[in-house]
């Protein structure tokens, strides 16, 4: 559990010091480039503080070789994987895609055209590769790696990884205006990030979906030694939801449409069930990728 806390802990750690040391870097930033709000300049620092708090963890739990970071195959394997796991990703993200549409829960724009179609589906690929790359090498590569290393115990390491993986996705923002800007604007910005736990209501349908598709993708990791199948998947999904986003719109008067989050449009009970199904059938399947696994 040291690793798994230890990855828990920078979270929790950077996010405090960002929100003490945000408002003295406002107050060198702002006057310089005032287009960037003081949650943006907070946020940035969060990012830079993590990938320190990351850095420093490589170092001391020795994540220092290729399998450490999900990337323990031939390259053009590890290519070849990847684009396999991005087809079978965007195909199986399809039937949610159609389902919304054919429920009513989303309906085509109507000025739709070639050029807008195609800029949503470029969007869409690279978006997707960029969150599949860092997200899968995080979470699945770093973090899963250093948890089965110390854990030995599959289940408990995929579904503590899955936890954290979901629950990250809801560290709300909070926007605060340049005159509403003070010393305790830091601290603001931290409990807004945390409310969303306070009252999980309004995210239990996107945080169990999430928490799916984290064990789903941590399943991949483990069954085939490699991130490579498990970044394709994951760019797959994204961008076809954010094709999908892109050239539909959402329709929150649907009497189907409580089966999507309505913040973010996409995410909610209809991927929870559908990716459910998915992780059976990678289940039923899984002996069959045993000729793709090294063990971590």
């Amino acid at each position: 559990m040291r690793a798994f806390l230890s990855f828990l802990a920078s979270i929790g750690v950077t996010l405090l010091i960002a929100a003490f040391a945000a408002y003295p870097l406002y107050l060198v930033i702002h006057p310089l480039v005032q287009v960037w709000p003081f949650d943006k300049i907070a946020t940035r620092l969060w990012q830079l503080l993590m990938l320190l708090a990351v850095w420093m963890l490589i170092r001391q739990l020795k994540l220092v070789r290729k399998r450490d970071f999900g990337y323990d195959v031939a390259a053009t394997r590890w290519r070849r994987l990847c684009v396999q796991g991005f087809a079978a990703g965007a195909l199986s993200m399809l039937p949610i895609t159609i389902s919304m549409l054919a429920l009513g829960v989303r309906t085509l724009r109507p000025e739709l055209d070639f050029m807008r179609v195609t800029g949503a589906l470029v969007s869409g690929v690279f978006s997707g590769f960029a969150v599949g790359f860092l997200e899968e090498t995080f979470f699945r590569g770093l973090v899963l790696g250093a948890v089965l290393r110390e854990l030995r115990r599959p289940t408990a390491a995929i579904m503590l990884v899955s936890i954290l993986y979901a629950s990250v996705h809801f560290l709300a923002s909070t926007h605060i205006p340049p005159d509403s800007v003070t010393w305790h604007s830091g601290l603001d910005l931290l409990s807004g990030a945390l409310r969303n736990f306070v009252s999980p209501t309004s995210i239990i349908d996107a945080w169990l979906a999430l928490l799916a598709v984290g064990l789903l993708l941590g399943m991949s990791a483990f069954f085939t030694g490699n991130i490579a199948v498990g970044v394709g998947l994951h760019a797959g999904w994204v961008a076809m939801m954010r094709v999908t986003i892109g050239v539909t719109d959402l329709n929150a008067s649907s009497p189907s449409a409580w089966l999507v989050n309505q913040s973010n449009g996409y995410i909610g009970w209809l991927v929870f069930g559908w990716t459910a199904v998915l992780i059976t059938t990678l289940m039923l399947v899984r002996r069959r990728l045993r000729n793709l696994r090294r063990d971590y």
